[in-house]
This record gives structure tokens, sequence and C-alpha cells, in this order.
């Protein structure tokens, strides 16, 4: 199921299984969906939740290396073999390789039943496997470009054993730096594919010539913020961390200023990429405004860079990845144009809502802003069912 293109059609593997993108598009889409509402009950104490983590941090958890790592693996997956014209895992390795996702996920969201260095274990291999299926290609092909996948994927490794070994006592109080890492490693990827990707979709919709990246902007918000995941496990929390945060929210927010987001209004695949990019710019000034006022909630700050940049991008790439790898149109349907409606009022209500009716009683707006995360993510599921499981229209391979 390794790199040779030319599959006959009765050889091909279950549309499901035939690349990247589907089955775990297909399975973050499902996830996003419950997630929400089950931690909302949660929290009302209606559904006993993570046995082996506390709610809270389970939600934390399972939203960095459960959903968004979902959606990180069907990307890369895909992407990989764009880059390197050879195959990743497609059929049965595939599905073993989703399988070893879901298992991650049933086992930290039930009760405990299992010793604590098991579930560690099994949530943690997910990663590897990864690893190891997208570094095959690059490394073969000698895709220098591209090998920094693989250290991003080895750094959201180390946030998920610092979380583990956190819970089993190894690292105590170590938990939250591991999320907070895990999130910031996110950011990274976004911040290295959006200065590849969005001025060319940009260019590409618009037709406008002058949409360009800056190499140089474009070197330098990267390098920005791998340093500040550096000062975050040295100094959590400390005022440079904070003061260096607001730094690079200004530059990934001055790097855009060829992108063309004014010529994108009218087409949703784009504006959706660029309104979820502004929230990384919008949570890292936050997270300084908070380090230096108590009229800014710290979680805001985060949310911003969760509910805003994250669930805004996710949704965004999957849909357009999902059309152009199925050999569709590049068009979002109606239900998609209110899906990417809905995910931007879900980050903001979850970031103004407590500015607005303040910490002690914010419960409408946390409850009003899952139930329009969760909204968008059904829209998206009802849409792309269908195409996530059928053959490409084209009639190729993928």
């Amino acid at each position: 199921m390794y790199g040779d293109p030319a599959v006959s059609a009765d050889r091909r593997p279950w549309p499901i299984a035939a690349k990247g993108f589907r089955p775990f598009f297909l399975l973050a889409a499902v996830f996003a969906t419950l997630i929400l509402p089950i931690w909302l009950l949660a929290l009302d104490g209606r559904l006993p939740v993570g046995g082996y983590l506390d709610p809270i941090y389970w939600h934390a958890h399972e939203m960095i290396f459960g959903f968004a790592m979902a959606v990180i693996a069907g990307f890369l997956l895909t992407a990989v073999g764009n880059w390197t014209k050879r195959e990743t895992v497609i059929g049965l390795p595939l599905l073993a390789l989703a399988t070893l996702w879901v298992m991650g996920r049933a086992v930290l969201s039930g009760p405990q039943v299992l010793p604590g260095w098991l579930i560690a274990i099994v949530d943690l291999a997910f990663l590897p496997a990864l690893l190891i299926a997208i570094a095959r290609p690059l490394i073969a092909t000698r895709n220098t470009r591209n090998l920094v996948m693989l250290g991003i994927l080895a750094a959201l490794f180390v946030a998920n054993l610092v979380v583990h070994l956190d819970v089993l006592g190894v690292l105590p109080g170590w938990r939250r730096r591991g999320c907070v890492l895990g999130i910031e490693v996110v950011v990274l990827v976004i911040l290295v594919m959006a200065g590849r990707t969005f001025p060319m979709f940009t260019r590409n919709a618009t037709g406008v010539a002058s949409i360009a990246s800056s190499p140089w902007l474009d070197r330098l918000s990267v390098g920005a913020m791998a340093a500040l995941i550096v000062l975050d496990l040295v100094m959590p929390e400390h005022a440079i961390s904070s003061g260096w945060a607001a730094g690079v929210g200004i530059i990934t927010f001055a790097r855009t200023w060829r992108w063309g987001a004014r010529h994108a209004f009218r087409m949703p695949l784009v504006w959706i990429l660029h309104v979820g990019y502004l929230w990384i710019s919008i949570g890292l000034v936050l997270r300084a405004l908070a380090a230096v006022t108590s009229h800014v909630p710290p979680q805001i700050a985060m949310h911003a860079l969760t509910v805003g940049a994250i669930g805004s991008l996710t949704l965004g790439m999957m849909a357009r990845v999902a059309l152009g790898h199925t050999g569709r149109l590049l068009a979002a349907s109606r239900l998609i144009v209110a899906a990417f409606v809905l995910i931007t009022l879900a980050a903001v209500v979850r970031v103004l809502g407590p500015l607005v009716v303040g910490m002690t009683s914010y419960r409408p707006t946390l409850f009003l802003a899952g139930s329009l995360w969760t909204a968008a993510f059904l829209l998206f599921l009802l849409t792309y069912v269908p195409i996530l499981v059928a053959p490409r229209v084209d009639g190729k391979p993928g």
C-alpha cells in the first residue's frame, strides 16, 4: 500500500482508506461534534467522564491530542504524499493507524479500568506511528524542506508525554504545561503552513497577482513562535513570556499585509482561513493583556487560540482539502458557509463572553459557545460524510 500510484481500480482500497484525510477528517469531525456536549454535561455533573484525567484536563487534552491531532494527521498523511509523490499509508495500514487514534480516545474518555501506565502507552502510541508513516517518504525522497514536520510531531509527542507523566506522578504539576505546549505547537504548525498556502489559495481564488507572502516575515513569525514555546517551558507564566507573546502576535499579524484578505470575503473557503488566522494574533495579544490587567481572564486568550484559531482553521482546511482531493470544485455549499459562520460566532462568544458578563456568571455563554461549535461540525458531517466515504468523482485513486 505504499508508493505506487499505478494501482488498478479493482485493487484500490475502500474509498475511506484511499487517502489519509478521509478517515481522520471523518473521525475529527465526529469527535468535535461529541466532545463539547459531553464535556458540558460533565461540568453540570450529569455525566462522568475522564476517569484517568479530571474533566477539565480531559477536555483540554482531548481537544489538543485528540481532535486537533486527528486533523493534523489527515492533513500530513495527504500532504506528504503530494510533496514526495509517494504514498504514506493507505488501505489496511491507514485503518490500523486510525484505530490506534480511536483506542487512545477510548481509554481516556471512559472510567479508568486499566492501569495508568497502560492508558499512557495506548494514548502515546499514535504519534510515533504517525511520525514513522510520514518520515518514510520524506527521508526516502530527501525532502529536507518538510523534515520540520517530524520535529513538530516529536514536540507534540513530548507535550503529550508530559501530561501523562504528571498523571502518573513522575512530573507532578506539569499537566498544564504539557497542554499549553501542545496548543502552542499546533499554532506553530499553522504558522508554518499558513505562509505556504494562504497567500497562494487567496491569489488563485481571486486572481489578484499582487497577493504574496513575505519570506522574511514568515521566518520571523515561525522563529518567534518557536522561541515562545521554549520560554513557556523554561519560565511558564513569566512576565517575559507574556511580553514576548504580544510581540509574536504583532509579527503574526504583520506578515499578512500582502495576503489579500480584503479580496477574499466573497469566497468562504478563503475568508475562513484569514479569519481563523487572525485569532492567533488576537489570542497572543490577549495573553499579554491578561498578564497586566485582571479585566482580561487568562483563559479567554487560550480559547482565542483554540476555539478561534484551531477550530476555524481545522474546519476550513478540512472543507477545502476534502473537496480538492476528491476531484470536486472548490466551492463551499450553503451548509458549509453556515458552519463557518457558526464556528466564528462560537469563538466570539467564548472569548468575549467572560469580558461582557464576567467570570462569575458566564456559564450561559459557555453553553452557547459549545452549542455553536457543535452545530458547526455537525453541518460539516452532514455535508462531507458522503464525500469522504465515496470514490473520487474523477475516477482517480485517492
